[in-house]
């Protein structure tokens, strides 16, 4: 068991802790076996009712996973960078699948791999310390863990928004648009929690009970433009339709979307539309893999990383830097399935 990880038991609730405050509880790929092998046991264990995850200290629940690693590897053979996806989102799956409710507390930042971990579960707790996004336009990568079948499924065209600009979402804003079920005060946690370990099969009643009705949610206030200015399936429509309006949002939302990897943000568009018809969650998680694999290997992944990781310049150089330079053909070779011994596999249990 890594110590990044705390597991065990309160009565018959199993407790989850990401516990790697320094790094914002970024995962890492034993943090993720741990979390795998924990919750596998408790899956048969009578004594387990009900599953809490959350985080042990520190300003946010789950601040995505290690990339710095993973563009390391992406460097050479992409082979320890393959390994961490792989079990990524074997957890992921596991925790959608998982046959026992879970309850996972989105405190503080829950970007990328928090995003993973934390919308899989039944009850889905925000705070007025949430601060809810998918950033990976922004480092070269696209919006995985499942993003292509959350963020696709959401009202309108908030889904790509989301994927593109790498927009943060409040807590009041992650229960408008149905990414969190309920809004707890913070400092109301504690007591949750303990009314939670001792009446485990009255967790949705408890969170019922301790949800207040959360602030105006500032997104609903953009949904008309969104849905509007973000209307096409084409990334050169979307900036075109950025750039004719005249309104000071639109400016701004452009000029930050230009900031991001051209790349990263075709896949994301072709992998929303794509994942809005996809059949279950594991055929999802197997195209994203694939979509990973290769991603994980191209330049803007890795000068991404190099740009706002290690030498944290911000000045990344994509290539190409600009949509238009974004072939249908890149985009088929990224979204190519690997051979059948090379695919992704949910956790055979």
């Amino acid at each position: 068991m890594s110590d990044e990880i705390l597991a065990f038991t309160e009565g018959k609730v199993g407790r989850l802790r990401l516990n790697r405050p320094k790094a914002i509880h970024a995962l890492n790929a034993p943090m993720c076996r741990a979390m795998i092998d924990t919750l596998v046991a408790w899956r048969s264990d009578p004594d387990v009712e009900l599953v809490l995850l959350d985080h042990a200290e520190g300003r946010g629940f789950c601040a995505g996973g290690d990339v710095r690693a993973v563009a390391e590897s992406g460097k050479g053979d992409g082979v320890a960078a393959r390994s961490f996806f792989h079990t990524e989102y074997q957890l992921n799956h596991l925790l959608f699948s998982y046959a026992k409710t879970v309850v996972s507390f989105l405190d503080g930042i829950v970007m990328g791999g928090g995003v993973g971990i934390g919308l899989p579960a039944k009850h889905r707790v925000a705070t007025e310390r949430t601060i809810f996004a998918m950033p990976e336009a922004t480092i070269g990568l696209f919006p995985d863990v499942g993003g292509g079948w959350y963020l696709s499924r959401l009202p309108g065209r908030l889904g790509q928004y989301l994927a593109l600009t790498a927009a943060r979402l409040s807590g009041s804003d992650a229960c408008a648009v149905g990414l969190a079920t309920h809004y707890v005060p913070s400092d109301a946690l504690a007591d949750v929690k303990a009314k939670l370990t001792a009446n485990p099969r009255d967790s949705e009643a408890i969170l019922d009970a301790a949800s207040v009705a959360p602030p105006e949610a500032p997104i609903l206030a953009q949904r008309a433009e969104i849905d509007r200015l973000f209307a096409a399936d084409t990334l050169e429509e979307i900036f075109a339709a950025l750039e004719a309006d005249r309104g000071e949002w639109a400016k701004e939302v452009h000029a930050g979307l230009r900031t991001k990897s051209p790349q990263s943000c075709k896949v994301a568009l072709r992998l929303l539309r794509e994942g809005a018809r996809r059949a279950s969650f594991a055929d999802e998680m197997g195209a994203e893999y694939g979509i990973a694999a290769h991603v994980s290997m191209r330049h803007d992944f890795i000068e991404g990383v190099r740009a706002l990781l290690v030498d944290k310049d911000n000045a990344p150089h994509w290539d190409p830097a600009t949509p238009e330079g974004v072939t249908e053909a890149t985009l088929d070779t990224i979204f190519s399935p690997l051979p059948a011994e090379e695919a992704w596999q949910p956790l055979r249990l």
